[in-house]
């Protein structure tokens, strides 16, 4: 049996070296685990946040001002034409009015426009009442009226017009132009005229008929 004491201490100092090195690397991992925390901390501004005011209504350099005085950009997103409200007018916002963000938060602004819409008229003569009516309303015209006409072809758009004048396919107006449609009232005269030939033809075959008879 072995009892020497010196033979028996050299076996122990590298396996505590070994746990030494491992515990301070641990140590030194989680240290910089927490210091890379807190610097995200710091840089993201965590915990910090400031609730969007109402500008919803206010005129947009008004707007701009009150936003930017809180740290928030403020950008026009888009804009609507509203006879009934004053051009450059903040209809809307995003974010909402009470939602908490961080700081620097780009604000979206819709305001009201300086101009009506301008919309370019398709291709409207020789196509159906309806197919012209649709088209229009698409664009965003809703001031359509339609006028009867002398005409055979009954609900054909004959002639497109704006303020008495005619509106040539690929012209450009607003929104809330006044558009005319001249459409065909169709032709009863000609209608009776056919019904008047097919009578004489029928009753030249009867004549026919009894003469052979």
């Amino acid at each position: 049996m072995d009892n020497n004491p010196t033979k028996n201490k050299s076996r122990h100092p590298f396996g505590r070296a070994v746990l030494v090195n491992i515990g301070i690397m641990l140590f030194a991992a989680a240290l910089l685990i927490w210091f890379a925390l807190v610097w995200l901390d710091f840089w993201t501004d965590h915990g910090h946040y400031e609730t969007v005011p109402q500008v919803k209504g206010l005129s947009y350099d008004v707007a701009v001002g009150q936003l930017e005085s809180m740290g928030y950009t403020a950008e026009v997103s888009d804009s609507i034409y509203d006879s009934r409200t004053r051009p450059g007018t903040v209809v809307e916002q995003n974010p909402k009015v009470g939602t908490k963000v961080k700081e620097g938060r780009v604000v979206y602004l819709t305001i009201t426009a300086f101009e009506p819409k301008m919309v370019t008229v398709p291709m409207l003569v020789d196509v159906s009442e309806r197919q012209a009516r649709s088209a229009l309303e698409g664009l965003g015209i809703k001031n359509i009226r339609t006028v009867r006409v002398p005409s055979e072809f009954r609900d054909l758009v004959l002639s497109v017009k704006k303020d008495n004048v005619p509106i040539a396919p690929g012209a450009r107006i607003a929104v809330t132009s006044a558009v005319v449609l001249e459409v065909g009232e169709g032709s009863v005269a000609g209608g009776d005229d056919i019904a008047a030939e097919e009578q004489e033809v029928q009753d030249a075959a009867d004549a026919l008929s009894s003469y052979f008879d």
